[in-house]
């Protein structure tokens, strides 16, 4: 089916837009995180809270699920001889596929692709950042233009570091574009989950930012399970939709890693809610990122269960592929028992792949009940997985939160968003 011949050709970005005056965009997080503002929006109501107070508003066995990715400091800075500044942002890997951890843990040298700050400024030559007391060297090659991007080449002495130790040692906190300061030494850990574990992203999953480790524990006391899935943020989070419909929008493409006893613990959650309808609990997803990783697992196992299974042992989610689906949808809990009996098929214990898709007004939710999430930019692709969550209350729930001082964006406040049927 062609894209263009789906319900999605109404969908206009400019109907997905608001004023956000710069001074509402947080440029600093609250010194404790848990105190943060919380809009709460269940069935058509709207109240004001404190995130601290967000487990009284949860049900009792519900499953939480959380990005447990961790925030690489992706930006380097280099000076040529002239005083010109350099800014490197590390995107993606090159030479060792598409899998952060893996070229995270490459020594010697490894190739990334990366943006380039003042680029018409390094037309040859190499960069270097020296520190000859503590015998540690850095050199990079610009190489081919990919687009916006480039091939950039790092090589680094001693050798038997990582790349992921010498991004510690030397780069910077990868602050969104909108955060118009520079990034401090302090970011480093607040822009950063505390049960942030794996490497790999160069942006946080902010929702989870609200959450210290007592707020984990009140949540896990009032009977709420916690799980934790992992989607490495790409840069291409803060892409904004350039196209007037979102049908022309290219979405990109995020890796993502779930295990099988993850896996096997939403089946069961999930198949306790099949068996009793009548006390179905929630499942929640702290941020886009983790209802977008949730969500994918299931049209992947919707997809086997149909007989259509991945080539090799990894997968990967085409961006309209919920939107295109023809005949019967298969239950929730039978798409993911799918989807593990492949992985034992196939022996593996996670399941590795990227997802590229997008959510939007008319996507049909298969698994995600509650978001936990802040608020996002005007015309991005973020607000319209708000706007297919809540429906057009959207724009209710965005004035509210203008109208009463709420913080915006990475920094700022959160929302409990109920799902809208």
């Amino acid at each position: 089916m062609d894209k263009k011949t789906l319900k999605l050709t109404n969908i206009r970005i400019d109907d997905y837009d608001y004023a956000l005056p710069q001074e509402r965009i947080a440029a600093y997080p609250l010194p404790d995180r848990q105190l943060s503002k919380l809009l709460v929006y269940n069935d058509s109501q709207i109240e004001d809270a404190v995130f601290e107070q967000v487990n009284r508003f949860l049900e009792p066995g519900s499953m939480m699920l959380m990005n447990d990715t961790r925030v690489v400091q992706a930006r380097l800075e280099f000076f040529k001889p002239s005083g010109a500044r350099i800014e490197i942002f590390c995107l993606h890997p090159l030479n060792v596929g598409r899998d952060p951890q893996q070229a995270l843990s490459q020594t010697n040298s490894v190739t990334w692709l990366a943006l380039v700050g003042n680029a018409k400024k390094w037309k040859e030559g190499s960069l270097e950042i020296d520190h000859p007391e503590s015998g540690f060297r850095l050199e990079v090659t610009k190489g081919t233009r990919m687009e916006d991007a480039y091939e950039v080449i790092f090589k680094w002495q001693p050798s038997e570091l990582s790349f992921g130790e010498v991004l510690e040692k030397v780069g910077k906190t990868p602050l969104p574009p909108y955060i118009t300061r520079a990034a401090e030494e302090g970011d480093k850990h607040s822009y950063q989950c505390v049960f942030a574990r794996n490497d790999g992203s160069v942006a946080a999953p902010t929702a989870g930012l609200h959450f210290t480790p007592e707020m984990i524990d009140k949540v896990r006391n009032c009977d709420i399970k916690t799980e934790f899935l992992t989607l490495h943020v790409g840069a291409g989070t803060f892409k904004p939709v350039s196209t007037d419909n979102i049908t022309d929008h290219n979405m990109h493409a995020e890796p993502f890693v779930v295990s099988r006893t993850v896996l096997d613990k939403l089946i069961s959650h999930l198949e306790t809610c099949d068996n009793n309808f009548s006390k179905k609990k929630p499942v929640i997803c702290v941020g886009t990122t983790s209802m977008r990783t949730l969500e994918s697992l299931y049209w992947i196992g919707a997809r086997i269960d149909n007989g259509v299974d991945p080539e090799g042992n990894t997968v990967y989610l085409d961006q309209w592929a919920p939107y295109e689906w023809v005949g019967q949808l298969p239950l929730p809990s039978k798409a993911l028992i799918s989807l593990r009996s492949w992985m034992r098929n196939n022996k593996l214990e996670h399941l590795k792949g990227s997802t590229s898709l997008i959510i939007v007004p008319g996507y049909p939710f298969q698994l995600t009940d509650v978001l936990i999430t802040n608020f996002h930019l005007p015309k991005s692709t973020l607000l319209l997985l708000v706007a297919a969550f809540a429906g057009s209350e959207w724009k209710r729930i965005y004035d509210h939160a203008l109208a009463g001082n709420y913080r915006f964006l990475s920094y700022g406040d959160a929302c409990l968003l109920f799902r809208k049927d």
